[in-house]
């Protein structure tokens, strides 16, 4: 009987959703009040002094984001950093893994070292980057010096021209490896008797990566590139130890301007519309994703 069962519950098509209800229960048991509350202080004007206290007042604070030039220069500094953060942290990774999927001396120990980075707290990080940007004994000053394009006077992180480039040469450093490994993972996945039969038809390298390699790790891609994106619409402590947002908000993203708006200006009303703005667009982030994958899905049968 028991295994009439699990064989029924094999072939269903909602076997999936049955291993994933526990976790999204738990999901929206532990978020759906917090949002909700969030959801509702974004059309009040409650304040950090006094949180109860809080009238409704619709969408003022809506209109007065979308208003806002400053709000308007956020969106764009938020949509370079997360850019940046997508394509030179995958890409990287992505480099990284094609190297460590070769055999050589020592691949062992140079897969863990790559991992370190990851592993290391972002604090740390921060602190470790403030000094090598540090105008007078930063290494990237010695090495402006010694390159000859720049006097090397300044901080990098006090420039308006140089303050977003260094968060992301901080953040890459960090987050490059999580898609390396998982890539390295992917590329243990391609067919080597497709790849030997490629190469025995006389392809290069490029043409084998093009049409053997990249169809088989193209999904793991897209969804490492969606988790980047998410987690770089709401990354915080990194940007907020190095510039704090500025200067004069070269480095101001969505997550920043949260804070500064609820725990500097202490209003809650205004912080809430943020975070609910950030979310829709986490969520339009989300579907386009799922759509051009269940579209590029639908291509594969179609050809299959």
């Amino acid at each position: 009987m028991s295994k009439r069962r699990g064989a029924a519950l094999e072939g269903s098509p909602w076997t999936p959703y049955v291993f994933i209800f526990p976790l999204v229960a738990y999901l929206f048991a532990i978020l759906a009040g917090p949002l909700l509350q969030e959801f509702w202080i974004s059309f009040t004007d409650t304040s950090l002094m006094r949180p109860d206290a809080g009238q409704f007042i619709g969408l003022s604070n809506y209109r007065f984001i979308i208003s806002d030039p400053n709000f308007h220069q956020v969106l764009i500094v938020t949509a370079l950093y997360t850019a940046g953060s997508v394509v030179f942290g995958i890409g990287l990774g992505l480099g990284t893994a094609l190297l460590m999927n070769h055999d050589f001396r020592g691949r062992s120990v140079a897969r863990a070292l790559v991992t370190i980075p990851w592993a290391a707290p972002s604090v740390a990080v921060a602190l470790i980057f403030s000094w090598m940007f540090n105008a007078q004994y930063g290494i990237f000053t010695i090495l402006q010096k010694s390159l000859g394009l720049a006097s090397g006077a300044e901080n990098w992180l006090d420039s308006t021209t140089f303050a977003l480039p260094a968060v992301l040469i901080a953040t890459v450093w960090q987050i490059f490896p999580f898609s390396s490994v998982v890539i390295l993972a992917a590329l243990q996945g391609v067919p080597s008797e497709v790849k030997e039969a490629a190469i025995i038809d006389r392809a290069d390298r490029l043409n084998v990566f093009k049409t053997v390699t990249w169809p088989t790790i193209a999904p793991t891609v897209a969804l490492i590139s969606l988790f980047t994106t998410i987690w770089s619409l709401r990354r915080f402590d990194i940007i907020w130890i190095l510039t704090g947002g500025g200067p004069l908000g070269a480095t101001n993203t969505l997550v920043t301007e949260l804070y500064r708006e609820g725990f500097i200006y202490r209003d809650l009303g205004t912080a809430a519309a943020i975070g609910m703005i950030g979310l829709l667009i986490a969520s339009v982030v989300t579907l386009l994703y799922y759509g051009a994958s269940r579209r590029a899905e639908m291509r594969a049968r179609g050809a299959a």
